[in-house]
């Protein structure tokens, strides 16, 4: 018996439609990013990108568990002496909630070029209306 290995040219992606109004941010990143990367498909193989585009709607209504709201940090680093800097999760939340689920499914993703590839597969959207109708995404409930 042979082993199937999915091809680039043989693989067909859907496109889907998640609902984040009331999710808790991390249960939902540890749902998406297996469906990014085509582990919910038979066909899964892990040299090819396999998975579905998931498009992420009001992503302004997450929550999260515990004190992480007042207690979550984001930190980055300008490449300039003294240049590390920290944001809130609160602050994020206000600025760019897109910038919160794509940073937490991006670091549940392979951390290479096929992640890379997987993570331009994620849409996210501040609120419910979005640009993709015309892929017709079918909605799916993770929770």
């Amino acid at each position: 018996m042979k082993s199937f290995m999915a091809k680039n040219s043989q693989v067909e992606q859907k496109w889907l439609l998640v609902d984040a109004d009331g999710a808790i941010l991390g249960r939902m990143a540890a749902k998406i990013a297996p469906i990014l990367m085509g582990k919910s498909k038979p066909e899964y193989t892990p040299h090819v990108d396999v998975g579905d585009h998931v498009i992420v709607v009001n992503a302004d209504k997450l929550q999260v568990s515990g004190r992480k709201a007042e207690q979550k940090q984001y930190d980055y680093y300008t490449r300039h002496p003294g240049g590390h800097k920290y944001v809130s999760f609160a602050d994020m939340m206000e600025r760019k909630p897109e910038r919160v689920v794509e940073l937490a499914v991006r670091r549940m993703l392979p951390k290479n070029r096929l992640g890379r590839k997987m993570l331009k597969k994620l849409k996210v959207y501040r609120g419910p209306d979005h640009q993709h109708q015309a892929q017709r995404p079918e909605k799916i409930e993770l929770f």
